[in-house]
């Protein structure tokens, strides 16, 4: 199957990262690979695109399959259903009180699936890998701008 999975571990409490993840008006101030517009909740549509260093790409408008504070999943396809479909997924999953492991994977399938993963997989991955890194690099900075230690250092 053509799957692509990147696990990024993050010390921030698993709430802080979907909280993160879902605020999609403020990913221009941190994720430079995607943009999302709209609301993260079962059955909303959204419209998801490349961000400035993610380089060309078509905008997706896929259908939220599940948002629960744990996971964000959605289903979208490439003008037609059955061509090229693509099942994205977010799990933020609790390793600690203060430390959470991001999951982003995403199942292509279609008529086109096993061609486009084979010419442009290994750029995907690289893109998630990205975002992933970039989330982790904000919920961490929120959650050290939020501890007392940062608040007692600058006092």
């Amino acid at each position: 199957m053509n799957t692509i999975t990147v696990t990024t571990d993050i010390d921030a409490p698993a709430e802080v990262v979907y909280e993160v993840l879902t605020d999609f008006d403020a990913y221009p101030a941190w994720n430079d690979y995607s943009r999302i517009e709209g609301v993260a909740a079962e059955g909303e549509r959204l419209a998801v695109s490349p961000g400035p260093a993610a380089g060309s790409a078509p905008t997706f408008r896929p259908r939220v399959l599940r948002a629960d504070g744990a996971e964000l999943r959605w289903l979208g396809h490439l003008w037609v259903r059955g061509l090229f479909d693509g099942e994205h997924r977010f799990r933020v999953e609790a390793v600690a009180d203060d430390r959470s492991r991001l999951v982003q994977d995403e199942r292509f399938r279609g008529l086109l699936a096993g061609l486009l993963f084979r010419r442009y997989g290994d750029d995907w991955r690289a893109n998630f890998a990205a975002v992933n890194e970039a989330l982790r690099t904000r919920a961490e900075a929120l959650v050290a701008a939020d501890s007392p230690a940062e608040h007692d250092a600058a006092a």
